[in-house]
């Protein structure tokens, strides 16, 4: 069976069904997560999505929002650009900080952080485009603290990419946050299957 990479309203569970199975699918679907997140320094965290991600979000915008079939196709054009087409990574990208005048002043210092993440393999860089649906810097400066990065790879960078025990660094290098983290060979088990 082909990957898929679109949520389709053929793919969109009656919410009653949803409902009986749903806390069941929350607990597996916290522990598939886990296998596709990376800390990069104190505040940063990639949460790597995919089509079983995007469809469980879908699925509990529908359930918690209550909006029925009115509201099916408003989620899946949420939804569907941040499934990975299988030439690309796509990450959430969060700033997670608990105390809110702390938070405030950090992304008061974040502008841009968007433009200043990648990932390093193999003498190679993968930079980060931002999903353009909006902008998530304002005029003055302040990031939003959800962001969301595809990672656009060629052949190679996927050849190297699948390539078990490769060394991966996921950066930020922003003037205010600049960090970076090794992918681990559990996560990248799980995130090479988003390639075809």
């Amino acid at each position: 069976m082909a990957k898929k990479i679109k949520i389709t309203r053929d793919d969109v569970m009656p919410m009653e069904q949803y409902g009986a199975l749903r806390a069941g699918r929350r607990k597996n679907m916290a522990a598939y997560k886990k296998s596709r997140r990376v800390h990069v320094g104190p505040d940063a965290t990639f949460y790597f999505e995919s089509f079983e991600t995007m469809w469980h979000q879908v699925h509990e915008m529908l359930f918690i929002e209550g909006g029925g079939d009115a509201q099916i196709n408003d989620e899946l054009n949420a939804y569907n650009d941040l499934i990975p087409n299988g030439k690309e990574l796509v990450a959430t990208l969060m700033l997670e900080v608990e105390d809110a005048q702390r938070r405030a002043e950090f992304l008061a210092t974040m502008g841009g952080v968007e433009e200043t993440v990648s990932i390093s393999l193999g003498g190679m860089k993968i930079v980060g485009v931002a999903e353009q649906d909006l902008d998530r810097t304002t005029a003055d400066g302040k990031a939003s603290a959800v962001q969301f990065i595809h990672f656009p790879f060629d052949p190679v960078q996927i050849t190297a990419f699948n390539e078990p025990g490769e060394k991966i660094i996921l950066s930020i290098d922003h003037p205010s946050y600049g960090h970076m983290a090794a992918i681990t060979e559990t996560v990248r088990t799980a995130l090479a299957e988003d390639f075809i």
